[in-house]
């Protein structure tokens, strides 16, 4: 069975460049490679199949870096957010900016739009949104996907968001730059 210092040797470089994709920083990734390598010399006595190596450690990283993400999800949330996250459905914002995304959906091109207006709209499964407009069920997926995407960054060049840990929208400013845009599909502007 290989030992940590060969383990280290094989596949350091390999693994920081996996974490390294999925974190934005440098000195995190450098974190995480050492708590990858942390688990690996605690656990690699329990490799039973070294031919599993490769797969085991890149699971390892995921893991990790998983666990980053969580524990940074967690640690934002401060007493103010924990308050705001009381809001109940009545007070979140989720329709006024739903119809909002309906009012943008136009903006899209109208490959896009067509695909996200029978997914989201009119609760079309992908697999017959497909059929209807031609794709394969992965050409589809693809299409509403992006679309979606479309509408977020249409919506985040107007206004910024604060959601709370449900994912409820609890706030919003519009940008100065783009007033008429999200107000004015909820009729406040003209």
């Amino acid at each position: 069975m290989s030992d940590t210092q060969q383990v280290w040797d094989d596949f350091g470089t390999a693994l920081r460049a996996f974490i390294r994709r999925r974190v934005n920083d440098d000195h995190v990734a450098d974190d995480l490679l050492q708590d990858v390598f942390v688990r690996i010399h605690d656990k690699l006595g329990s490799l039973t199949d070294e031919d599993r190596l490769a797969a085991w450690l890149y699971q390892i990283a995921r893991n990790v870096v998983t666990d980053h993400y969580r524990r940074r999800f967690e640690f934002t949330f401060d007493e103010a957010e924990i308050q705001v996250d009381q809001v109940t459905d009545d007070q979140n914002l989720n329709e006024q900016v739903g119809q909002w995304l309906v009012n943008r959906i136009a903006e899209l091109p109208e490959d896009y739009r067509e695909a996200v207006t029978l997914s989201e709209l009119k609760g079309v499964r992908q697999t017959e949104v497909a059929e209807r407009i031609g794709l394969s069920v992965s050409g589809a997926k693809s299409r509403i996907q992006r679309g979606r995407k479309m509408l977020k960054d249409i919506l985040l060049q107007c206004c910024h968001f604060e959601f709370d840990k449900r994912g409820n929208v609890i706030d919003y400013q519009v940008r100065a730059d783009c007033i008429a845009c999200c107000e004015s599909a909820s009729g406040e502007y003209s």
